[in-house]
């Protein structure tokens, strides 16, 4: 039911879930999921959102997936920061365990599940999939070169199953209501809906659940209520740091997965930062590559020396000391 409804992860790759499911080895067991919950992006909060405001469809959506893979043990991984989240989460488990829900021999079947959270410890590294079973392994949190791929070997060597908090809450609903329900939301190559955080020099700031494929003008339009003080746009960032700047020229590009990709960028995991006309994004960039430096896990000298030196070069260009040579 999840493959036909045509889900895609709503973490930032847009990956089809039911396919990934698939992808578990049947032939080495115990099988893990793991709830990705590790919400670092800057100016992304959607995940939070949904774990506080609704955490028994989150929690439904956790448990199907592991009902679905055969995994009797799922984790949900949070950032450091979201040590109020993860003992509200505990207090809904344990809800769970006393109706029955959770637990052993599960309405008198052979099949157990327990759902545990596990706090990280602030570290941008570990939202990627094999940093965080790593981190959930007591290790250092840094990526595991692929393949092999966690679906065949994640966490203690085992067929794990990482799925973003928002892709897990889907589940729920597409099996109540249908696969045909679901794709009467946005385009057949991204259906449903998305959950965004919308911020930056717009008059109304938040989170906007929307069909997949509407435009970044509509969304201004409809849900901002359109640009602060009478500005004209410039550009926005989507998905965090690590998304793509958006100029003007693309604000009626229908904001799905295919569609974005066609035009050179990327969805990411939901965040709409919206810039103005006063916007200088030389100091934009700088700022993102601050982050960047700082957050490195230090594995990869690209990561770890390119972003040093690429801070460099825009914070001369950014006190007037820039070549022409800076823009190559």
């Amino acid at each position: 039911m999840v493959k036909a409804s045509g889900l895609r992860g709503r973490g930032g790759a847009g990956f089809p879930t039911g396919l990934k499911w698939s992808f578990i080895d049947a032939r080495n067991w115990p099988h893990y999921v793991v709830a990705n919950a590790d919400e670092s992006e800057p100016g992304t909060f959607k995940d939070r959102e949904i774990m506080e405001r609704n955490p028994f469809q989150f929690l439904e959506g956790v448990a199907l997936c592991a009902y679905a893979i055969g995994a009797q043990a799922a984790y949900i991984y949070l950032r450091g920061e979201f040590w109020q989240v993860a003992a509200s989460l505990d207090r809904k488990i344990a809800e769970l365990h006393s109706a029955g829900l959770l637990g052993d021999n599960l309405f008198g079947s052979n099949y157990s599940l327990r759902i545990y959270t596990h706090l990280g410890a602030g570290a941008y590294i570990c939202g990627e999939e094999t940093a965080l079973i790593e981190s959930i392994e007591g290790k250092r949190g840094e990526p595991r070169a692929r393949p092999p791929y966690p679906t065949t070997n994640g966490l203690w060597g085992k067929p794990t199953l990482v799925n973003n908090v928002e892709t897990l809450a889907n589940v729920a609903p597409i099996l109540r209501n249908g696969a045909d329900w679901y794709r009467g939301f946005g385009p057949a190559s991204s259906p449903g809906t998305k959950v965004y955080t919308i911020l930056g020099n717009i008059n109304v700031t938040g989170v906007i659940e929307v069909p997949m494929g509407i435009t970044l003008r509509e969304a201004i339009a409809i849900y901002a209520k359109g640009m602060k003080n009478g500005k004209s746009f410039k550009l926005a960032q989507t998905g965090g740091s690590s998304g793509s700047i958006i100029p003007s020229v693309l604000q009626d590009t229908p904001m799905d997965f295919d569609s974005f990709s066609k035009a050179g960028v990327a969805l990411g995991s939901g965040a709409l930062l919206i810039c103005d006309e006063d916007t200088c994004v030389v100091d934009l960039a700088r700022v993102l590559l601050n982050f960047f430096r700082k957050e490195s896990c230090g594995k990869c000298s690209p990561c770890r020396i390119g972003n040093q030196r690429a801070y460099e070069i825009l914070s001369r260009i950014a006190h007037g000391k820039g070549e022409m040579k800076d823009l190559d």
